[in-house]
């Protein structure tokens, strides 16, 4: 029966099909007469027939065909007909892109997933759920379900149109008796979550809505909280809570510790040509990930290669004093040595205006220390990265064309049956 309903009446795509078949009809019999195979049956000259009746219905096809898919391009995509074939470019040439893994959280890494979609659909996004702060820690503790802060912020950042989203996801409640201080976009995942039963289906349809190039995964199902070791023995726990302790962090860890991972994480690393972990808080939102049971051991044993994407500031709380060798230092230090092959390190100088200002809250840029980084058999990387606005970020086209830069570099990306040395080079690059 589905086929049967092109046949509907109001349509308006029945008469320009037609017209498109009458076209190729006379193209044909036009054919025929030019190639004098009628000539015997019809008077006159047959070459001048047919010529004409091959532009007639050449005509007749390109209007028949152009009308056609106007007609379902207005149906399918109203007011978007201009857009409709760079979409569909677009569509094509990101799904023939690198499969690009990202590890972290909080707004460094929706920063790199913004930049990072313009060059590829194959992206998956491991995310942090620690957080238990704000919103997220709220929701998290009345409903029984994963913090969805940073989840959403990916989402956002993933999705094929993000202007109006955003704006929609990020609207932050300033008042109303229960509303207050909540984002809509972590309610909305809150009610899906509620609607088809668990966190992890929530965020997969809520993905479809919102059209995102690529996956978005929780980097654990299982509710857990962040701790810490300070320096002087103490145990913290709580997300939140460590930074504002004013001590120095000598490690930190999970609890309980025997959070698994979801599975597409573990395939998404596996099947991966790079696989980058940052830029965002250091002991809060990328070491976090590399704590889930086999996390680490799945990123080590990848042939895909490992990029560290470092923070352009020092963190209060958490990284005072650090330089970008001391970053790596510490997720060496907690998911093993030589788990990072390059480090992506900003090098370009900060407003004097914007310094001053994070200098009050007591952080300074990152001391990009290469000659250290490189005595750690890890390869450095220096750009120009600053997106320069009221705070200092990371400019998401700016990070994004330095990871790409390397992919091209080392040949990633690309059909294996093109480059047969290909997992050889991937091997000698893990293990530099």
């Amino acid at each position: 029966m589905h086929r049967f309903k092109w046949l509907y009446p109001g349509l308006c795509v029945k008469r320009w099909m037609a017209l498109a078949f009458a076209g190729a009809f006379c193209f044909g019999i036009g054919i025929i007469l030019v190639t004098n195979k009628l000539d015997h049956i019809l008077r006159g000259s047959p070459l001048e027939t047919g010529l004409l009746l091959l532009a007639v219905g050449a005509f007749m096809v390109c209007i028949g065909t152009r009308n056609t898919l106007h007609s379902i391009i207005r149906a399918l995509a109203p007011g978007k007909e201009e857009d409709v074939a760079d979409i569909i470019y677009r569509k094509h040439y990101l799904k023939r892109g690198p499969k690009v893994v990202v590890v972290g959280g909080g707004t460094g890494l929706s920063a790199l997933l913004r930049g990072m979609k313009k060059f590829t659909s194959n992206i998956t996004a491991i995310v942090t759920v620690a957080d238990d702060g704000g919103s997220s820690g709220k929701l998290a503790g009345e409903f029984g379900i994963l913090p969805p802060g940073d989840i959403r912020n990916c989402l956002v950042a993933l999705a094929d149109k993000e202007t109006l989203m955003e704006d929609l996801f990020q609207h932050r409640f300033s008042n109303g008796y229960g509303l207050a201080g909540h984002s809509m976009g972590n309610l909305l995942l809150t009610a899906m979550t509620q609607v088809v039963g668990d966190f992890g289906t929530a965020v997969r349809e809520m993905s479809k809505v919102l059209a995102v190039r690529g996956q978005v995964l929780p980097a654990t199902l299982k509710n857990c909280s962040l701790c810490a070791e300070l320096e002087d023995g103490s145990i913290i726990e709580g997300e939140s809570k460590i930074p504002r302790t004013g001590k120095k962090i000598k490690r930190v860890f999970l609890k309980p510790g025997d959070c698994d991972p979801v599975p597409e994480a573990f395939q998404a690393i596996a099947d991966a040509d790079l696989i980058v972990l940052g830029p965002g808080s250091l002991y809060t939102s990328v070491i976090p990930n590399l704590l889930i049971r086999g996390m680490a051991e799945a990123i080590a044993a990848s042939p895909a290669v490992t990029v560290y994407a470092c923070n352009i500031m020092t963190q209060p709380g958490e990284t005072e004093g650090y330089t970008a060798s001391d970053h790596i230092r510490a997720i060496h230090r907690h998911a093993g040595s030589g788990l990072i092959d390059y480090a992506i390190v900003n090098v370009q100088e900060i407003p004097r205006k914007l310094l001053r200002k994070y200098q009050k809250d007591g952080a300074v840029p990152v001391k990009a220390d290469m000659k250290q980084i490189e005595e750690m058999k890890v390869r450095s990387i220096k750009k120009d990265l600053v997106f320069e606005s009221d705070l200092v970020r990371h400019d998401p086209v700016k990070l994004a064309e330095s990871v790409m830069g390397l992919i091209g570099d080392l040949g990633l990306g690309q059909e294996k049956s093109l480059l047969p040395g290909l997992f050889h080079v991937r091997q000698k690059v893990k293990g530099m």
